[in-house]
């Protein structure tokens, strides 16, 4: 199979976790997934089979959405309910307390990834690290919040829920305990669901039980989306049979024999609307260079 299983994921599974499951039921090696969702983190997992597993590291939109659960008034070293609770703090907040704090969290953002990530550093990923209770300096990194807004909040219990929309790369747990550190007693995630990746929604995902009942009935391949649809954003590039023939074989094709529609990666399509793979123009060379091809020829 060749193509894309969006995975509603569960509570408790890793991201390779899901990987490793998919294998099994699907029979097959070649399968990669788009954005990490921790093991406490549940939704949208985009899972790539097969030849779609090249366009993993190529995918245009990859700002993601979440709804996460928060608690004041406590701090813990992984920034989420999964771990050691290092301060508890009173907390009488109101929701025009958390809205005034969550504007300025709202944009360009500089965010220091938390030690308990995998993000690497001197070659060491910072959770092995941390793990043996160590904490180095981390270079805050450059992210975007397009959309914060507060969903639900319990004065009483001073927990509630937001919904953020970011750029990739952004910890919405890091991005929760900041929030409680702005504020001052400090915040706790206590659950987190992705609502959309890489142009998906949760609407568009199977639990792990369907995949296996839909595969168990031989009906699995018809739900797997042709990889094309996370490169529906790009412009189109329509090309004859010559051109295809040529394309799909690895030849630079003259930019002055194309109709592109603007600078910038084009997805390619075939005379018979048959996805090809993807490409830009280079001006100065006059021609078209291949980035990735995703045409399967048969046998």
């Amino acid at each position: 199979m060749n193509g894309i299983l969006c995975i509603h994921k569960p509570e408790g599974f890793t991201s390779f976790d899901v990987v490793a499951k998919l294998r099994g039921i699907t029979h097959q090696k070649k399968i990669g997934h788009a954005g990490t969702l921790d093991p406490m983190a549940t939704g949208v997992l985009p899972v790539f089979l097969g030849t779609a597993t090249r366009a993993c590291d190529l995918l245009p939109d990859s700002d993601k959405t979440y709804i996460a659960g928060f608690q004041l008034g406590v701090v813990t070293d992984t920034q989420d309910r999964t771990g050691t609770v290092l301060e508890t703090r009173e907390s009488s907040l109101t929701w025009e307390d958390l809205l005034s704090v969550m504007e300025r969290f709202t944009g360009d953002q500089m965010q220091v990834p938390p030690m308990y990530s995998a993000v690497k550093i001197g070659g060491k990923k910072l959770y092995e690290i941390a793990r043996k209770g160590g904490e180095i300096e981390r270079p805050a990194r450059p992210v975007t919040i397009y959309r914060l807004e507060l969903k639900e909040f319990d004065r009483a219990a001073q927990r509630g829920s937001f919904l953020a929309s970011c750029s990739k790369g952004t910890y919405i747990r890091t991005l929760c305990h900041d929030i409680g550190q702005a504020l001052g007693p400090g915040a706790v995630l206590t659950s987190l669901c992705r609502t959309r990746a890489a142009g998906f929604d949760l609407s568009d995902c199977l639990t792990l039980q369907q995949v296996q009942d839909l595969a168990d009935n031989g009906e699995l391949e018809q739900e797997v989306t042709p990889v094309s649809r996370v490169f529906q954003s790009l412009p189109v590039l329509r090309l004859n049979q010559p051109q295809a023939r040529m394309f799909v074989n690895g030849v630079k094709l003259d930019l002055n024999r194309l109709s592109l529609n603007g600078a910038g990666r084009h997805s390619v399509y075939g005379p018979n609307g048959e996805f090809l793979g993807l490409a830009s123009p280079r001006p100065e060379q006059g021609e078209l260079a291949i980035d990735k091809l995703f045409y399967q020829r048969e046998g």
